[in-house]
């Protein structure tokens, strides 16, 4: 029956499904009565569908999103009229197109590249562009365009309702899609034409935050005026700036090296300490310097012995007066490597050249290690007299001149800028120990903190020649860019 009852027959939400009645007056007939026309019959209202229409209605108006209101519009209008499908379009110029299908009934997602959906999609488009879907009206495969007609049976049910949700008869926001097997009765066109009314308020109202300004003119004159203003900011003059890591370090220290292959049996001072001139700094293992020595000596007593036997000899042999000036030679260096044997011995005992502090490591890191001529130890610095050492990294190295300011942010003392200008910079880059290539600029400190020491390290602001504020901003990206791209 079309217009009766039906029992036994549950919507998705569990609520009995209810055939509206013919217009806002019309009422419900018995299971056992006879439909009559509307105009012969005395109008009620059935309590049933005018609280489940408010319930709907209360829905509508507490949707979060336009996404959970055409959800709503699709799946819960079960609860007032009985369809087999339903489609919610949205129309608009953000889309592209002339419509879009956002929601199909009991489908979580919709696969916008199946043919069902592209099939109404063009269906729906191609009517709206005749003026036919201003208006909630039935739809059927006459009225459908000739080259979709063959589709009908595959995509639609025989009778389908189509009803556009509008805000104050004058935007078309969307539409809903509703088809089934039966007819559709006036009655259920008026039921939903009333929801979808509550549905275009709740759209209007959810949509104003995606919605342009609608006095476009004003928005216009602010555009250009911020426009104007974003360029002028970009054009401002700054300072180009570059941070790196940056060391506190001696000032000309006395570096003091290995005087000897060997092994140091000893460091005598301590870390960090203050040292007098001619204090000893660290000792050789000395067996191998004394026995040198000694062997030395042994050898030149044997060389003088030799060297008087042939004098002797001489005044009786002339040929033993021969070999004199030979031995003579012998003897001479036999002396020669005792004396070269003695200053190593003299050296096993390394001593300070100058007053200040001893810098290096542990003493652990030094005691029974071999070293070489020449291998770096300690230094022996000036703790009044130290400079910045600053590792500049090749990728965000500036243009650096002489004198330039210099701002540094010390680990210890992060809240303190100490102010210094540059004072050197090297031409080529050097890899560091972590392997990152970097330039070694040098730099002096101009106001001294007193709590300032050798060994601090931090951060190093550099400043170089004035720039706009766009190069400022962008002169990374616009390096990657050329060095990417090549143009």
């Amino acid at each position: 029956m079309s217009s009766d009852f039906k029992k036994g027959e549950l919507s998705s939400a569990g609520t009995p499904v209810m055939e509206p009645p013919p217009d806002a007056t019309a009422s419900i007939p018995p299971p056992s009565a006879q439909a009559v026309p509307s105009s012969t019959k005395a109008p009620e209202v059935d309590p049933h569908l005018l609280v489940t229409l408010l319930q709907l209605e209360s829905q509508a108006r507490a949707a979060q999103t336009v996404k959970e209101l055409c959800f709503l519009l699709a799946n819960e209008t079960r609860r007032l009229v009985s369809f087999r499908q339903a489609c919610v379009f949205s129309f608009g110029a953000h889309l592209g197109t002339t419509c879009q299908v956002e929601v199909v009934s009991s489908v979580a997602v919709v696969d916008r590249k199946s043919p069902m959906v592209q099939w109404i999609e063009e269906v729906v488009s191609s009517m709206w562009e005749q003026q036919g879907l201003q208006a909630p009206c039935h739809v059927n495969v006459e009225q459908c365009p000739k080259h979709l007609q063959a589709d009908w049976r595959r995509f639609a049910f025989p009778h389908v309702m189509w009803c556009p949700i509008i805000w104050s008869n004058q935007q078309v926001m969307g539409g809903i899609w509703l088809a089934r097997e039966r007819s559709w009765q006036e009655g259920e066109i008026q039921l939903i034409r009333r929801f979808a009314e509550t549905v275009g308020h709740a759209w209007n109202a959810l949509g104003k935050t995606k919605t342009s300004v609608k006095n476009w003119t004003v928005s216009k004159r602010w555009l250009w005026i911020g426009l104007a203003l974003l360029i002028g900011v970009m054009c401002v003059p700054v300072h180009l700036s570059t941070l790196a890591p940056v060391e506190v370090v001696a000032r000309d220290p006395v570096v003091v090296t290995a005087p000897l292959d060997g092994v140091i049996a000893e460091i005598v001072v301590q870390p960090n300490t203050v040292v007098q001139e001619g204090d000893i700094l660290f000792r050789y293992e000395d067996t191998k310097f004394r026995n040198d020595y000694e062997v030395a000596e042994k050898n030149l007593a044997v060389g003088f012995m030799e060297y008087r036997k042939v004098t002797q000899g001489a005044f009786f042999d002339e040929e033993s007066g021969a070999g004199m000036p030979v031995q003579a030679s012998e003897v001479r260096l036999k002396e020669a490597e005792r004396d070269y044997a003695w200053e190593v011995l003299q050296q096993v005992d390394v001593k300070a050249t100058r007053q200040g502090v001893a810098l290096f490591g542990d003493k652990s890191d030094w005691v029974g290690k071999p070293v070489v001529i020449g291998e770096r130890i300690m230094e022996v610095a000036n703790p009044q007299e130290y400079e910045l050492k600053i590792d500049l990294p090749v990728e965000d190295a500036i243009v650096l001149r002489d004198g330039a300011d210099v701002e540094v942010f010390l680990n210890a003392d992060p809240l303190t800028a100490i102010p210094a200008k540059l004072t050197h910079a090297s031409y080529h880059a050097e890899v560091l120990p972590t392997n990152e290539l970097a330039y070694r600029v040098k730099a002096e400190v101009t106001k001294r903190p007193e709590t300032m020491r050798i060994g601090w390290q931090g951060t190093a602001k550099i400043y170089g020649d004035r720039v706009t504020f766009f190069f400022y901003l962008f002169r990374r990206p616009l390096s990657v860019f050329r060095q990417t791209i090549g143009w």
